[in-house]
C-alpha cells in the first residue's frame, strides 16, 4: 500500500468549554466557568439610591463591596422576585486590564455542562429578544436551548457605567 496516496485528514482538537448553567424565568442560560468565581445564596442586598433599574445594589463578599445586577432587567425582562433558590452568580470580567468583580442575581442556578464548539449555534439575528451582542452562542441540550451569555457584552462595566452615570443625570 502506497502512504503517499493516502489522504489524511487535518483533524482540529475539539475545544471543550464549561458553562454554568442558570435559570431565569423559564428560560435557560450560561456563562462561561473561567468567568464566574461561586455562587452565593440570596441573603439581602443593600439598595443604593438614584442607581438605574437593573442595578439592585451592591453586597459585602468577605470585606469587598460587589454590584449585583438583576441579569432579568439587563436582558430586558420583568424584575426577578426573589425566592427560595434565588442566588448570586459572583463573576469576575477583565476590563482595560483590571479585574471587575460583579454579583448576577439568578432564579436558580442548574449544572455545570461541558460544550465544545461544534454543538453550539451562531445566535440568532431575531427572536432571541435579547441583543445580540450579549449572546455568543446557544447551545441545545436534551430538549432544551440555553442562551449562552457573552459575558464581557452583556456585563460591559464601560456600558453599564455609561447607563448609571446617565441615571444620576
Amino acid at each position: 500500500m502506497n502512504q503517499l496516496n493516502k489522504t489524511k485528514k487535518s483533524h482540529v482538537p475539539e475545544v471543550i468549554k464549561q458553562y454554568l448553567t442558570f435559570n431565569i424565568g423559564n428560560e435557560h442560560y450560561g456563562l462561561e466557568l473561567s468567568q464566574t468565581r461561586e455562587i452565593i445564596e440570596y441573603s439581602g442586598i443593600t439598595e443604593v439610591p438614584l442607581m438605574p433599574n437593573f442595578l439592585r445594589g451592591v453586597i459585602n463578599l468577605r470585606g469587598e463591596v460587589v454590584p449585583v445586577i438583576d441579569l432579568a432587567v439587563r436582558l430586558g425582562r420583568k424584575p426577578i422576585e426573589v425566592q427560595k433558590r434565588t442566588c448570586i452568580i459572583v463573576v469576575e470580567l477583565e476590563n482595560n486590564e483590571q479585574n471587575h468583580v460583579l454579583g448576577l442575581l439568578a432564579d436558580a442556578v442548574s449544572e455545570v455542562i461541558e460544550m465544545d464548539d461544534e454543538n453550539i449555534e451562531d445566535a440568532p439575528s431575531f427572536g432571541a429578544n435579547i441583543r445580540a451582542d450579549f449572546i455568543h452562542g446557544i447551545a441545545k441540550r436534551d430538549d432544551e436551548f440555553i442562551v449562552l451569555l457573552d459575558a464581557n457584552s452583556a456585563l460591559s462595566i464601560r456600558e453599564l457605567a455609561h447607563l448609571v452615570e446617565a441615571q444620576l443625570q
